[in-house]
């Protein structure tokens, strides 16, 4: 049996085919079944997270191990094999082995040294367990790839590289300011109460926060006072653009009434000091924020407006979702797309900020288009990670995850050849025994200790035959091809 894994992730598929491509938990399960169920797997386990889907087997045969992964993954996922497939890749033994080190460790992650995959790796192993369709392979494989990623996290500077997907997400939300100055005063809503949602909460309390809400299936969100960050298992969505725009449009209102307010206060107090009436500067500023509280009943207006243009602007949303960018200023709008501005105009600075980590995403993507909103999602995050910074540890990552692999290879390889050798020396006890059994009937007059005596040289003789052999063997079982060896050994002495 060998290793083989098939599967797509955020490095050979588009975050549209990712997403729906995600499995839920029960479509997991109902995966492995079905792939033990075939003929040529004898394991199976299933990788499956916001940026990837693996199927890990043993299999016996290369060619049809490929074939059935692949039309297990297309049927689950709903999508079409022949669609499916430009986007799978295929590693076999040690380069599955490989693959899989290296995703523990953070080198195939969005976020390079993403600590994350561990627990997600350690969430594959526990249901390949709980189902039985994790064997002695896969068992050896996962907890060795664990060990393998805490080790280059404890070894290495990784973590210097490395940040959970959540600080990435706030990190571009922030748009260039230091996350906990951004965040400071804010009011947060985490969206979902899994893995993620903890991590997202957990971040958000500590990057200062003023206010932090969980909600999960039950939703009462009272989106407008909170910046959120959404990360479910929902297969639809979770936030439409008629709820973004509803939360954007009472934001604004109270936007306006605060300035009001504040306009009113500065008036009053210009003209009171000393008598006297407002000097021209706090007249300016005075108009100035008069002039804010207009502009923001003017996007509350075209808000209302695009709210009932919603499909329209979905449909120009997919055309050009990428382009949302916050940027400082304002631009013209554009009619073909009630949602928001026209491509490449500059937008006002959001008032609302959505952070997307789900896959399928949670956030309609029409968000994008919508002025004073800043959306992050699984998208948007891998075309940003795309320029980030590698760690000068990676390279020494990368060694670890080498040696590991090559020590992984032996000791599955030496694994193979021992059954062989506890046959070769048992079948040497049963001679020894059948032997001593004719020298009783031979001599029988010898006394207990003359037969001991007997026996422990017959078996000391047969135990120094049979030790250079048997460790030399599994030394060579341990390089590649050694698997040859054992055959030969069950060849030479006729073993079972």
């Amino acid at each position: 049996m060998s290793l083989l894994v098939v599967g797509l992730s955020h490095r050979s598929a588009p975050v549209s085919v990712l997403e729906r491509a995600a499995l839920v938990a029960d479509a997991r399960s109902k995966l492995l079944h079905d792939t033990l169920a075939t003929e040529p797997a004898a394991e199976a386990a299933v990788l499956a997270t916001c940026n990837r889907i693996e199927l890990y087997a043993d299999v016996d045969k290369f060619h049809a191990g490929v074939a059935e992964l692949s039309t297990l993954l297309a049927r689950h996922t709903g999508i079409g094999l022949e669609e499916l497939t430009p986007y799978l890749y295929v590693h076999y033994e040690d380069r599955a082995v490989h693959h899989l080190f290296s995703v523990a460790c953070g080198l195939d992650s969005m976020v390079v040294g993403e600590g994350q995959i561990l627990g997600q790796i350690k969430d594959a192993l526990a249901l390949g367990q709980e189902l039985h369709t994790a064997g002695r392979l896969l068992n050896d494989l996962f907890q060795q790839a664990l060990r393998v990623g805490k080790r280059a996290h404890s070894e290495t500077g990784i973590d210097k590289a490395g940040q959970s997907l959540v600080t990435f997400g706030l990190e571009q939300l922030a748009d260039g300011a230091p996350v906990q100055e951004w965040a400071r005063g804010k009011r947060a809503l985490v969206i979902g109460a899994g893995s993620m949602s903890s991590l997202a909460a957990a971040t958000l309390a500590r990057s200062g926060v003023a206010e932090l809400a969980v909600a999960n299936r039950t939703l009462s969100l009272n989106v407008y006072k909170r910046q959120v960050v959404s990360c479910t298992g929902a297969t639809g969505l979770v936030l439409t653009v008629e709820s973004v725009l509803s939360a954007l449009t009472e934001r604004l209102a109270a936007t306006a009434e605060d300035v009001r307010g504040r306009s009113a206060a500065d008036a009053e107090a210009a003209q009171g000091v000393r008598g006297q009436s407002a000097t021209d500067a706090e007249a300016q500023d005075v108009r100035g924020r008069s002039a804010a509280d207009v502009e923001s009943q003017d996007v509350r207006a075209g808000a209302d407006d695009a709210r009932g243009a919603s499909d329209a602007g979905s449909r120009a949303a997919e055309r050009g979702a990428a382009g949302g960018g916050a940027h400082e200023g304002q631009g013209p709008r554009d009619a073909a797309c009630p949602l928001g501005l026209a491509d490449g105009a500059r937008r006002a600075a959001p008032l609302l900020h959505l952070l997307d980590l789900a896959m399928p995403r949670d956030v309609d993507a029409a968000a994008h288009r919508v002025e004073y909103v800043r959306l992050v999602d699984i998208e948007s995050l891998a075309e940003a990670s795309a320029d980030a910074p590698m760690a000068a540890d990676v390279d020494r990552v990368r060694t670890i995850v080498a040696d590991e692999v090559e020590a992984f290879g032996a000791a599955q390889r030496a694994a193979h050849i021992t059954p062989t050798v506890v046959a070769l020396r048992t079948m040497a006890a049963d001679l020894v025994a059948s032997e001593i059994s004719r020298l009783d009937g031979r001599l029988p007059d010898l006394d207990d200790k003359e037969r001991a005596e007997i026996t422990q040289t017959v078996r000391r003789v047969v135990d120094k035959l049979l030790h250079a052999p048997t460790v030399r063997v599994k030394q060579l079982a341990a390089t590649p091809g050694g698997a040859g060896y054992a055959d030969a050994l069950r060849e030479l002495f006729d073993l079972d």
